[in-house]
């Protein structure tokens, strides 16, 4: 979870919203968004302990059909973006610490390297991946014990929310800004894409995507507040690079270099996170339509190499290719609609299969559902009028999922009778 938003979206959210408790309340209600959406994760991966995430899901509850595109959106940008916002973001900090370095290539070469060590086997992937979790919570930790030590004045802003602040709440700003803020939670639910290889899912998922997900809600809000008192509003906006903005007014030129590289390295993490998660729902495809089975093919050690291999390549495509900005817009908005089907899910599977054990429940159903799914839709409602363009091409992403499922079931299926014939 931790990763390219929370050290990007800031500078994006001040170029509309100039109030720091408006600014707090963006990030604690996306920790209330992500911990709702958590638990019904949470619910649905105890009862159907599968990897896939989103794929094997709303398979289950509504359709193979739904389920495909909703797999077709997690392999195409669910993953992708991510991985490729994160590489960006890595280039960007690292290019603002040493000039002249080029950002994209090293975009590339970050993807492509944390790809191949991750297709070695699933023993490196997660011990690659637990040493730079820890480092990279190790590192935020510090940078907010260091500016509570180092910042002598705290800039001059408002703590406490005044009646004025109301009206940024009902803005389409206010809306985009919690696309930005939703992406930066974007990977709390990651750990229902490798269920199949938790051993007893059924309790170790719900602690996993409720424990991760409170944690991260906390660490967020500190370091926006440390963000916010470091350094200027003005020196902020628009920025990408806002953890090298603040680290270079606290702590000074060659300093805020070394932390702009530091920061660089820990995205590391996050590009690995999306690499071990996202082709696994690939790989779930695979087994369950023929024409697509080349993706569920395993190495020696277990590992879904070509599934990797595939997400790997639209990755870099979207680093050489697309705008942070738009891409975060875009992929966020298809995402929020992804997720919301699943969270509905949880109600209408209660329906109809009601026999189904269920490990865990979610507490105070269906008031986490409800919120979920209140503010989700009014956020994509503002973003139809305020990204119609971004919202445009999510639709496109749908619909091409829709047709190749139609395609792979009409010429995939007889391809395979033609065979038997």
């Amino acid at each position: 979870m931790i990763g390219t938003g929370v050290f990007t979206s800031l500078g994006f959210q001040l170029l509309d919203i100039d109030s720091a408790p408006v600014i707090l309340l963006l990030w604690f209600l996306g920790g209330c968004l992500a911990l709702c959406g958590a638990l019904c994760y949470a619910e649905l991966g105890a009862a159907l302990p599968r990897s896939g995430g989103e794929y094997n899901y709303m398979s289950r509850i509504y359709h193979p059909s739904v389920g495909f595109i909703s797999g077709w959106i997690s392999t195409t940008i669910g993953f992708a973006a991510p991985t490729a916002l994160a590489a960006i973001t890595a280039g960007r900090y690292l290019g603002a610490a040493v000039p002249d370095i080029p950002e994209t290539l090293v975009a590339v070469a970050l993807v492509i390297s944390v790809s191949m060590f991750h297709i070695r086997s699933r023993q490196a992937s997660a011990r690659f991946q637990e040493l730079f979790t820890f480092i990279k919570v190790l590192l935020i930790l510090a940078m907010i014990v260091a500016i509570g030590f180092v910042l002598e004045t705290p800039q001059d802003i408002r703590w406490v929310p005044v009646e004025n602040d109301t009206r940024y709440l009902m803005s389409g700003g206010f809306a985009v800004a919690l696309i930005f803020v939703n992406y930066a939670y974007t990977g709390w639910n990651a750990a229902t894409y490798v269920a199949g290889e938790i051993e007893t899912p059924s309790k170790v998922l719900p602690r996993v995507l409720i424990i991760g997900t409170g944690f991260v809600t906390l660490l967020y809000m500190a370091l926006h507040v440390a963000f916010l008192a470091a350094a200027p509003m003005d020196q902020m906006a628009g920025k990408l690079e806002i953890g090298f903005v603040v680290a270079e007014v606290v702590f000074g030129e060659a300093t805020g270099r070394l932390v702009g590289i530091l920061l660089a390295f820990l995205l590391i993490s996050t590009v690995s996170a999306m690499t071990l998660a996202g082709p696994r729902a690939l790989q779930m495809i695979g087994q369950d339509f023929r024409l697509l089975g080349f993706m569920a093919r395993e190495n020696r050690h277990g590992v879904p190499s070509t599934a990797i291999i595939s997400q790997t390549a639209i990755t870099v495509f979207l680093v050489v290719t697309a705008t942070f900005d738009a891409v975060l817009v875009f992929a966020g908005a298809v995402l929020a609609v992804n997720t919301l089907f699943v969270v509905v899910g949880v109600a209408v599977l209660r329906v109809r299969e009601p026999e189904l054990p269920r490990p865990f429940t979610v507490p105070l159903f269906p008031f986490p559902l409800l919120v979920f799914a209140g503010i989700t839709l009014w956020t994509l409602a503002y973003l139809v009028f305020e990204r119609p363009m971004e919202i445009g091409f999510g639709l496109v992403v749908i619909a091409s999922g829709w047709l190749f499922y139609w395609f792979g079931k009409r010429f995939g299926d007889r391809r395979v009778q033609d065979n038997q014939l």
